[in-house]
């Protein structure tokens, strides 16, 4: 038998050898909570507990694969037997054996996002009067997701979405909602979102099968509870409901998904669900030196609606965490390269550092200081601004304005509008004689007159930004280009191509590309030499071998740590989000922000710009986050760097200082700047 008191500390062990009953396991950052679950299930196997008789849910396959690895380390390969995987994994095998009972033979298949597009596109065709003017089949999708997810009826979802289904009426949507539930069943294949539904139907439909299920698993286990849906919570309680053998293990400060479905009320309400739960709080760390957990602690102090949690440092000594204030994005940038620099002489590698951002338009300024220093870095989601379809959209129109016979921007740009295919657009290109100068009127409407019916009452909005671009570039307002782009052309287009709230991210992304463009030294051309630069760095970039540093939104970050964290744009407006502040979201911001100061292990550096550019080329003034000012100044080494380019006007100065704001002595105060 496994002494586990001499493997675990005493808050582990507690949660690792709990007798039977409903379990509540709040596990901090970095309190190892992997480590805790994969003892509990050796610890159950060494009571006699047959492995097959435990249930074991995850995240992700990554989760569920390094447990069972860890636990067959400790126990030997009988663990191979016990029930362990996604949600949807196990869903799956569910309804694999036993989805006779609702409908479904053993060989249904599981259809992937490709094989859902055609489904519903053909739907759309056969089932509306005008498929061409009726809703994108990716946002029928979402809807349907949507409905799915939170139990409610596709029609209510669709309503929310009227600035997407303007002109058409929710029971459209929901008529085509329903024939591809229909087709659905008539092929035998299901979605994912249906491997869900389908097997809590199967537990709530099917007696024998439940009450089989109910008797058969004797434990149920839980990882990353804080991320439930209301289906995940409902399965895994009804699963449960005989033995109450339920261990869910969580962090509500670290729910930071609500807005993809998950719901914190189903950690916060699980002692009242479960009548006689006992909770074990995991909070000593092992991750961070003492100064980042100083911070962590102060940042969710106050925090609504919550479960008191205070991390302890396991580890020894180490530096307070930097606050340091900068004049603007670019200078922002340039002391994260400074920063990385005096890194790399200490020998510390790239790939043990990494800046994490709220929204990725933030992390443009820092993309391009590193292109330019060959500095290596990668991009968690694989895709770097610059690479994203709305940006290479701006930047064929910024290129076509600057170079008439650029053709591949011509045909990129064009078929943009309705009913343009490419083929289409290579016929106009050669019709206007492999050349569109679109300061000329002529070359316009010889434009206009080739399109075809659904094209022609789009394009005089992006003709009239062709039209204003020649002043725009004499005047030397470039920014003004992209910002014309965007307000008569591209947030229509984007609002019809994407949901609202990627729509909105997209949008933010070409207002920073605008204020970029404003702010560059070099003119428009020289911002497209360093854009061609940045992508033309791709491969490089993709390559898992090399050592890089990491770029990735907070979100993307989460689960993830480095020695070394770099938070910029902790500003009003940036983090928190404008739009989060505005919607009353401010607590899940907090807690997006908890999670970025806990991904570092022994250095964090907050940054704080005072002003933000404007797509015009101005600039206006930005108060620091909410979230810093809270911070206690004896708590970090705050730091001025008091540089602003000779391109400002107003000279150039630099300089250290130890003043600061935050909160101290109960109170708040900030540094002012002198000019």
């Amino acid at each position: 038998m496994t002494d586990f008191s001499t493997l675990l500390n005493p808050e582990q062990l507690a949660a690792a050898t709990a007798d039977d009953g409903p379990l509540l396991v709040l596990a901090a950052a970095g309190t190892g909570k992997t480590r805790t679950l994969v003892h509990r299930v050796a610890y159950l196997m060494e009571r006699g507990v047959p492995p097959d008789r435990i249930l074991l849910l995850t995240f992700t396959n990554r989760a569920a694969r390094e447990m069972r690895e860890r636990a067959e380390a400790l126990v030997g390969d009988s663990v191979a037997s016990m029930w362990s995987g996604t949600f949807h994994s196990v869903c799956a095998r569910l309804l694999r054996r036993y989805g006779s009972a609702i409908g479904y033979q053993p060989g249904f298949q599981i259809i992937d996002e490709d094989d859902q597009k055609k489904l519903v596109g053909d739907l759309i065709k056969t089932t509306v009067k005008d498929p061409k003017d009726f809703v994108k089949k990716e946002l029928v999708l979402k809807m349907i997701s949507e409905a799915a997810n939170e139990g409610l009826p596709i029609a209510a979802v669709a309503s929310r979405w009227q600035t997407k289904t303007a002109g058409v009426e929710p029971e459209e949507i929901a008529k085509v909602a329903e024939k591809y539930a229909a087709r659905k069943r008539e092929l035998s294949v299901m979605d994912f979102d249906d491997l869900l539904i389908n097997g809590l139907r199967l537990l709530k439909e099917s007696d024998r099968v439940r009450d089989m299920l109910q008797e058969h698993f004797l434990h149920v286990l839980v990882d990353e509870y804080q991320d439930t849906n209301g289906l995940q919570a409902e399965f895994t309680d009804i699963l449960a409901f005989k033995h109450r053998n339920i261990l869910a293990v969580g962090d509500d400060f670290q729910c930071i998904y609500t807005w993809r479905g998950a719901q914190i009320e189903n950690i916060l309400e699980f002692p009242k669900r479960w009548p006689g739960c006992h909770m074990v709080k995991l909070v000593r760390n092992y991750r961070s030196v003492p100064g980042v957990l100083d911070v962590a602690n102060v940042v969710m102090k106050d925090a609504p609606a919550q479960f008191d949690k205070t991390l302890l440092p396991m580890r020894g000594h180490g530096g307070k965490p930097s606050l340091v204030r900068v004049y603007d994005g670019k200078a922002q940038a340039t002391e994260i390269m400074r920063l990385v620099g005096d890194a790399r002489a200490r020998g510390v590698r790239y790939r043990n550092m990494a800046v994490l951002y709220r929204s990725h338009f933030q992390s443009i300024d820092v993309q391009m200081q590193l292109t330019r220093a060959k500095v290596p870095f990668r991009i968690t989601s694989g895709v770097g601004v610059f690479e994203q379809a709305h940006t290479k959209d701006a930047l064929a129109y910024l290129r076509l304005v600057l170079n008439p016979m650029d053709e591949l921007s011509f045909l990129r740009l064009v078929t943009l509008l309705p009913g343009v295919g490419e083929k289409s657009a290579k016929g106009y290109w050669e019709k206007l004689g492999r050349n569109f100068d679109g300061s000329s009127k002529e070359c316009r409407d010889a434009l206009h007159s080739l399109l075809g019916a659904k094209a022609k009452p789009v394009w005089p909005p992006l003709a009239k930004c062709f039209e204003t671009a020649h002043d725009h570039i004499e005047e030397d307002e470039v920014g003004e280009l992209v910002e014309d782009f965007v307000d008569l052309f591209y947030d229509d287009y984007a609002h019809k191509e994407w949901d609202d709230a990627d729509a909105d991210d997209r949008l933010d992304d070409l207002k920073e590309l605008a204020a970029q463009i404003a702010g560059n030294e070099g003119g428009l051309e020289a911002f497209l030499a360093d854009v061609a630069l940045l992508t033309n760095l791709d491969a490089r970039r993709n390559d898992p071998e090399q050592d890089r540093i990491t770029l990735s939104t907070v979100h993307q970050a989460k689960g993830m740590e480095w020695p070394i964290v770099f938070v910029p744009w902790l500003s009003e407006g940036m983090f928190p989000s404008g739009k989060a502040t505005e919607e009353g979201r401010i607590d899940e911001e907090r807690r997006l922000f908890y999670v970025a100061v806990t991904r570092a292990k022994d250095e964090l550096h907050l940054f704080t710009p005072s002003i933000r550019k404007t797509p015009d080329g101005g600039m206006f003034p930005v108060e620091p986050s909410v979230f810093v000012r809270e911070i206690p100044t004896n708590l970090l080494n705050v730091r001025r760097v008091m540089s602003q380019p000779d391109d400002y006007g107003y000279g150039r100065r630099s300089g250290y200082g130890n003043g600061g704001y935050g909160r101290s002595s109960g109170s708040t105060y900030k540094t002012t700047w002198r000019r």
